[in-house]
């Protein structure tokens, strides 16, 4: 009897990240769950309305059924590797999404073949087509009354993406019976159609669909892939995350029409690494678990290698922009979708993604290696200053900020929460956690829903229940002149704090941030007077003026001295905010509010009424254009005040008869009422160090 043999595995050669994005409830977690189950990666169907979904792992997101943090599972086809990065859909939990962009070879961006394109697919699709990020579209519930075909489609060209591919066709739409039937290229009717689309980004195609002969099968699956590649089309695919209609064809588009990751130094993705490349990567994601003590940080690796024991530097941008580095050593490294990753004798290739343990101080958007990771999103950030992490933005930062307290009186549970919010901001940065006297903490939010999960993840993670003030808009200041003030040591009978300090403040660019120069000798003070004097210069203006940071300026150090062995550092971080705070009331500071950029779909009919309360909401509309196909109407552009935003909501359908489409993102500031100008600023708040 001949011995038998296991089947071996193939051997993967090729790995490609991707990120599932969707306006929340189009079935983005679904199709993450039947994409697993499909390709057998899981034994049992989850389900998002019985919690028992792969990616929905933690218990809020359970009993909400909405995605709360990035999760990565993966799959494999053949000798590919494909890891799905399943980001939230809600907009209040948008930078999870920003930080998921920094990873990604590609996306499947979901819609709802019901509601069609919403307020959130449009942020997501305009981004991935400015990052020329490659993305598929996936049309889920296609067995759902009410669901779209032909229409969508046109929706889809002009709301979403210009140049769109069908890659299905629909039959029995809408019902239980409903089936999505893959287009073939040696088809004659959709390669006609294919050539015609691909033509439209393609002058070389055009040339042959026009003059002939026409594009061979062969040539337009290269165009296909080609095109899809350069983020320039966008094949569509219909089909049913529930029934998995239409799932095949995606998972094969997934690994034929995306590219791979540059491959690692073991050759995968058919590469050659670089030999010896110091590691470079990016962190997205950071959790901590009751059954695994300490943090567990996702990495994507962009150069070199990475070894359990291996001991590694991260950078990241501190409060107000100072440059922050520190060293750990990785205990535990398991390279995701990879066999034997949990015997902590793991390798991290570039292109792959691991979980790392060991790293006690790592937190979100930290980054490996001395400069800026290699990310698909490196080319565009906001001009509203929220580049701090090491993943670059392409979203705002939150415009809403709230003031949380311990519901128990008492220093210690108001250190305990503090310590709390410290541990979520290591999960997400952007919240800004930031310690206020009478031991208060303020965030910074998206929007209410955000602030309903910290709440319910403070009372359930952290035993803390706490209560929240009234959200507001989070303003900042920035210096509209220049100034400059000095405190010197007297030559005789000194009193009060032993240090020189000189500042000049004067503005910088919209979203530059802060930065802080030295105009004195390096050699001039002692390391830790000058260290003193940075730190101290970015905790006041990160605390600002009532709780408004001040941003966009320079700070420069014109003038120091201290005297030996009488000065401490103490002296300088005491004199530094006085220092700063007179220079700034001789510069001046302009209070500015948070705004949202917003597009308005309206009837033909209701452009007066609705212009009109715009512009007593002090909209300022740049665009008025009448748009094109279907029922005659308005499109309107501009930017509006966040505070204004809910507001708008509530009065725009009583004015447009339900039938208005409002699409709006957070997008810099503008000035608030008068400049402040010196009688009028207001003493800096000094920084709160209220724990230890």
């Amino acid at each position: 009897m001949p011995p038998s043999h296991t089947p071996r595995a193939p051997r993967i050669t090729r790995t490609v990240n991707i990120g599932i994005l969707a306006h929340v409830d189009a079935g983005k977690t679904s199709l993450t769950e039947r994409l697993l189950f499909d390709t057998g990666a899981i034994d049992r169907l989850g389900s998002v309305d019985s919690g028992t979904t792969q990616t929905d792992s933690g218990d809020i997101e359970r009993e909400r059924g909405i995605t709360v943090r990035s999760a990565v599972a993966s799959f494999t086809v053949g000798p590919a590797q494909v890891n799905l990065i399943d980001t939230p859909g809600h907009s209040d939990f948008i930078a999870e999404v920003e930080r998921a962009l920094g990873v990604l070879d590609g996306a499947v961006l979901v819609l709802s073949a019901v509601e069609g394109v919403q307020a959130q697919t449009r942020v997501l699709m305009k981004t991935l087509r400015r990052l020329r990020l490659p993305t598929l579209l996936f049309v889920n519930k296609i067995d759902r009354a009410g669901a779209r075909h032909e229409g969508l489609l046109a929706d889809i060209r002009h709301k979403l993406a210009p140049h769109p591919v069908a890659m299905t066709a629909v039959r029995d739409l809408g019902t239980r019976d409903a089936r999505a039937l893959p287009r073939s290229l040696d088809d004659a009717d959709f390669r006609a159609d294919a050539a015609e689309a691909l033509a439209e980004t393609d002058d070389a195609l055009l040339a042959r669909v026009l003059d002939g002969p026409p594009p061979t099968a062969a040539e337009l699956r290269a165009a296909l892939a080609a095109g899809t590649a350069e983020g320039r089309v966008h094949p569509v695919f219909f089909g049913s995350a529930l029934s998995g209609e239409g799932v095949g064809a995606l998972v094969r588009a997934m690994v034929r029409l995306l590219p791979p990751a540059p491959g690692g130094p073991d050759g995968a993705n058919g590469q050659k690494g670089a030999g010896g490349a110091a590691p470079r990567g990016a962190v997205f994601a950071v959790e901590r678990r009751a059954c695994a003590p300490g943090k567990t940080a996702y990495l994507r690796l962009f150069a070199g290698e990475l070894a359990v024991r291996q001991r590694v530097t991260l950078h990241r941008h501190g409060p107000g922009g100072t440059p922050v580095e520190y060293t750990g050593q990785i205990t535990s490294l398991d390279v995701v979708g990879r066999a034997g990753a949990g015997t902590g004798a793991g390798r991290l290739t570039a292109g792959n993604i691991a979980k790392v343990r060991g790293l006690a101080e790592v937190r979100v958007g930290d980054r490996l290696g001395p400069a800026a990771a290699e990310t698909n999103a490196e080319t565009a950030t906001e001009a509203d200053g929220t580049a701090d992490l090491g993943i670059a933005t392409h979203f705002a930062a939150p415009s809403l900020s709230t003031v949380v307290r311990a519901r128990q009186p008492g220093p210690g549970p108001a250190a305990r929460l503090h310590a709390a919010l410290l541990t979520l901001a290591d999960q997400d940065p952007l919240i800004h956690t930031r310690a206020l006297p009478g031991g208060a903490t303020s965030v910074l939010l998206y929007g209410e829903v955000q602030k309903e999960i910290i709440a319910a993840t403070l009372a359930r993670d952290f035993g803390i229940e706490a209560d929240f003030e009234p959200s507001r808009p989070a303003h900042i200041e920035r210096p509209v002149g220049v100034g400059e003030a000095c405190e010197e040591i007297a030559r005789r009978g000194h009193t009060g704090l032993w240090a020189t300090i000189g500042l000049r403040v004067e503005p910088a660019p919209a979203g530059s941030g802060a930065a802080f120069r030295y105009e004195t000798e390096l050699g001039a003070l002692p390391r830790a007077f000058h260290h003193a004097i940075e730190e101290t210069v970015y905790e006041t203006l990160a605390q600002g003026h009532e709780g408004r940071p001040v941003t966009d300026c320079v700070v420069t150090l014109v003038r120091s001295g201290f005297c030996s062995p009488v000065s401490t550092a103490g002296d300088f971080r005491g004199l530094t905010p006085v220092v700063l705070e007179r220079a700034l009331r001789e510069a001046g500071t302009r209070v500015y509010e948070p705004c949202h950029a917003f597009e308005l779909e309206i009837p033909h009919d209701a452009l007066a009424p609705v212009s009109a309360q715009l512009t007593a909401a002090e909209a300022d509309i740049a665009d008025a254009r009448e748009t094109g196909g279907g029922e005659p109407a308005w499109l309107l552009e501009g930017r509006i005040p966040a505070r204004e935003v809910h507001g708008v909501k509530r009065w725009l359908p009583g004015l447009t008869r339900g039938e208005a489409v409002w699409w709006s993102r957070p997008s810099g500031y503008r000035p608030l009422g008068r400049d402040r100008r010196k009688p009028d600023v207001r003493p800096l708040t000094p920084p709160a160090h209220p724990f230890p």
